[in-house]
């Protein structure tokens, strides 16, 4: 299993790499910039090609570079809309730059804010096509929403929709959030293997390349997004450890995003691992 969870830049990424040894972990997340928005932290080649020794040398699963939250690819007001396509591009070069051989850039599809899912789709896709580019190297993955207001992305049909719409769809992935999904409406509680069997007929298991792992502080099909703790919410620990230790799951990176400090974070990585060692 490869676990870790999301840990700030802010301090570096020589820091960063030591939070995520000091909790046991062998992948984490990090965002591109303030979540928030705002303008990014641009690492020198030296402190990269430090990152890259570091992350071979503890054999680390892929990274996972997270866009800000306040970006929305779908906007109808065009100065957000080209807000976000601006720093979707920035954001891709700057991970182009990583010494590695693979790198994931995960972002939410957005919310069509009246326009209607297909205007919203429809925009996702020119967002993409504009900003992606076969000559660099992130992996570019939707993540799944819980379909709180008027988000794209909580069900499977949306995201396969795009990939299929996209001309760069070969290169698209996606990220699962447990906590989504299961707001969303899927039952990954009682059904985890019907879940995944029913993403793989719509979007395709070979698409699935990230896993963020948070419980629900929000009932099932709430279409709500409020993360909690492992196993202090209504997902609980037990369907959520087994849900990772599933085939199709537990050889990708999973990073938890759930509401701690390192110490926390430590204890369900360690958690999750005893899980899997039973």
């Amino acid at each position: 299993m490869h676990i870790g969870c999301h840990l700030s830049v802010a301090g570096g990424y020589r820091q960063l790499c030591e939070d995520a040894l000091t909790i046991g972990a062998d992948t984490f997340q990090f965002f591109t910039r303030n979540p928030r928005g705002g303008s990014g932290r641009t690492p020198s080649d030296d402190e990269l090609a430090e990152l890259g020794v570091f992350l071979r040398e503890h054999s680390f699963a892929p990274t996972v570079a997270h866009a800000p939250y306040t970006l929305n690819p779908c906007a109808a007001v065009d100065n957000t809309l080209r807000f976000a396509r601006e720093v979707m591009r920035s954001d891709l070069e700057l991970l182009d730059r990583f010494p590695v051989d693979r790198v994931y850039y995960n972002f939410h599809p957005g919310s069509h804010v009246g326009q209607g899912i297909e205007r919203g789709i429809e925009l996702i896709v020119e967002t993409l096509d504009l900003v992606m580019d076969r000559e660099l190297k992130p992996v570019v993955l939707l993540e799944t929403m819980s379909g709180k207001g008027s988000e794209v992305g909580s069900r499977f049909e949306e995201l396969a929709e795009i990939i299929a719409k996209s001309q760069y769809g070969d290169l698209l992935g996606v990220c699962m959030d447990t906590c989504h999904v299961f707001c969303a409406g899927y039952d990954i509680v009682n059904d985890p293997e019907g879940v995944l069997a029913e993403f793989d007929r719509i979007v395709g298991l070979d698409r699935l390349k990230a896993i963020h792992l948070n419980d629900s502080m929000m009932p099932f099909a709430s279409h709500k997004d409020r993360h909690a703790k492992i196993g202090e919410g209504t997902i609980r620990f037990g369907p959520l450890a087994r849900f990772v230790s599933l085939e199709p799951v537990r050889s990708l990176p999973i990073e938890l995003e759930t509401p701690n400090e390192l110490d926390g974070y430590a204890a369900e990585i360690a958690s999750m691992r005893a899980y899997r060692a039973e």
